[in-house]
């Protein structure tokens, strides 16, 4: 029960608002409207003397993505053989149309910082930096896989995981001959670099993917270092931090808690961790008791999330009891881009620094 049942949860919450009719854009994974600005380093702000009598909403997006490949146009050791993730054994022969599909964009952004990226041929809708903003959409009421707009791109291989659907599709490619690759759905601050060297292998570029690997691991260590210099040793003075997954418009509401990739992103920006006091494990409806026995300091959300329930006077709304929490009292929101928060891929530090600063130095960001 990790970020493999994360993303489930979060892919099938996507489905749920497709087939129920409801568009999938500004308020889901996919479309952010948040607006990018450049976002110090956390080493390089003064935490607040009291983080948290932060009042308000702060939103934090990352700026534009810089595709800094590792190598330029590499040369792919082919053919080779990889056994995926669902241990399925797959020979890849042909890597000169590729497609990386995932809900979060991140397994085309590993692609193109391997050196690859000329030989992408299509997106999902959450690839949207600008590299890759011309390619054809494979995906379609939000993130469900479209065979015949995959097919009509005749890709010569498809990486993805389970995080988008319908299974259905992932088989008719495999029956119409084309090789397809499935990877870890699990995102975490702990398979950094095991789910870039995937993705590598199955590009027959194994030693480029450990180079990639180590450089996203090495930059997220260095960011988390940075965060304990900023944040309270103590348990008790670290800001108690509950991280609320939300979709108005499907009546989806869960808080994430033990076992969960939230619960490590929180960690790693040093909150307090909330659901291992609790006794919250997984992914469970937001009740008014759990809120109110969590006290939160702060809330973590999505942009889309936070969005689609009206803001943060929505989301008191349809939960009079965040009002009875610390968190309420200061309307105290960290929300984040849909596409960004728990993506976990190679702008893991990038996102570690941003919700660090939001948490630590807020007004750095007002």
């Amino acid at each position: 029960m990790r970020g493999t049942r994360l993303v489930g949860l979060i892919a099938a919450a996507a489905t749920v608002l497709a087939t129920a009719g409801c568009e999938v854009g500004h308020s889901d994974v996919g479309h952010d409207t948040a607006s990018p600005a450049a976002i110090p380093a956390i080493a390089d702000v003064s935490p607040a003397a009291d983080p948290r009598g932060h009042h308000g909403v702060v939103q934090v997006a990352l700026p534009e993505v810089t595709i800094d490949p590792v190598i330029d146009d590499p040369t792919p050791d082919l053919p080779t053989n990889v056994v995926d993730h669902q241990g399925t054994e797959v020979v890849v022969e042909d890597v000169s149309r590729i497609l990386a599909l995932d809900i979060y964009g991140t397994l085309a952004h590993t692609v193109f910082e391997l050196g690859l990226g000329h030989q992408v041929v299509g997106r999902d809708v959450s690839t949207q930096f600008p590299q890759a903003a011309d390619l054809p959409l494979v995906t379609q009421n939000g993130h469900e896989l479209n065979a015949e707009a995959i097919l009509d791109l005749d890709p010569t291989l498809v990486i993805t995981d389970t995080s988008l659907g319908p299974w259905q599709v992932v088989e008719q490619l495999r029956d119409a001959g084309v090789t397809v690759v499935v990877v870890d759905p699990e995102r975490s601050i702990d398979n950094l670099a095991a789910l870039t060297q995937q993705v590598a292998d199955a590009l027959g570029l194994p030693e480029v993917g450990r180079e990639l690997g180590d450089r996203i691991q090495a930059q997220a260590d260095a960011v988390r270092a940075d965060i304990e210099a900023v944040a309270p040793t103590d348990d008790r003075a670290r800001l108690r931090a509950v991280f609320l997954y939300v979709r108005g418009s499907a009546g989806v509401y869960y808080m994430f808690g033990e076992g969960s990739g939230a619960q490590g992103l929180l960690q790693a920006v040093g909150a307090y961790d909330v659901a291992a006091e609790i006794g919250w494990a997984g992914m469970r409806p937001i009740t008014d008791e759990g809120l109110v026995h969590a006290q939160p300091d702060v809330i973590v959300m999505m942009t889309g999330g936070l969005d689609s329930v009206g803001g943060i006077d929505g989301l008191i709304d349809r939960f009079p009891a965040i009002a009875q929490t610390p968190a309420g009292e200061q309307q105290r929101v960290v929300a984040m881009p849909d596409t960004q928060i728990l993506s976990f891929g190679p702008r893991a530090a990038e996102v570690l620094n941003a919700l660090a600063v939001a948490l630590y130095a807020p007004e750095e960001l007002s």
